[in-house]
């Protein structure tokens, strides 16, 4: 089987139709950067990217994603060159322990491009706007599925915020 992880393709030979998406990356292609909280799609913390949209990777088999663009934590940035929303989340103490971290930041990145493309959220006020405003409500109501056991979601919001700005997107 063969996985475009990161731009990078993983051969990873013969895999059991049963392992999640999370485990391969963990376990088998050793990216740690997705993490494994709930195991029951219910905390976000093992949020990836594919094709651009975002999945809880414990939830998805493997299989289903062979082929497709997944973009985890690790391909976002680079030490010595951060992805501007982990710039932001440094810069706003959007991290206590850091465990939900790389969830949180790959579901703001889908979650900008969904505002983009005019996607509504259940708080949106006008469905038939253009221009869809990223108010602290419809923020967090955007990113409800992301859980932060530590108590950043202020500075979570704050590096969203100034990421993708206080007004449209």
């Amino acid at each position: 089987m063969h996985f475009n992880i990161n731009g990078i393709t993983h051969d990873v030979g013969t895999l059991d139709i049963r392992v999640s998406l999370l485990d391969l990356l963990r376990d088998h292609l050793s990216l740690h950067g997705t993490k494994k909280g709930c195991d029951q799609g219910a905390c976000g913390a093992c949020t990836v990217l594919v094709d651009g949209q975002r999945i809880n990777s414990c939830l998805a088999l493997a299989v289903q994603y062979e082929g497709r663009q997944i973009t985890t934590i690790e391909g976002l940035g680079e030490a010595d060159n951060l992805h501007p929303l982990q710039s932001a989340f440094v810069a706003h103490d959007g991290l206590q322990c850091g465990y939900c971290t790389p969830g949180q930041i790959c579901s703001a990145v889908a979650m900008a491009a969904e505002v983009r493309r005019g996607l509504p959220s259940y708080v949106t006020a006008d469905l038939s706007g253009t221009e869809q405003v990223l108010t602290s409500d419809e923020l967090r109501e955007r990113m409800s599925g992301n859980l932060c056991r530590c108590g950043a979601h202020n500075g979570i919001v704050a590096a969203v915020q100034d990421a993708y700005g206080r007004g449209a997107i």
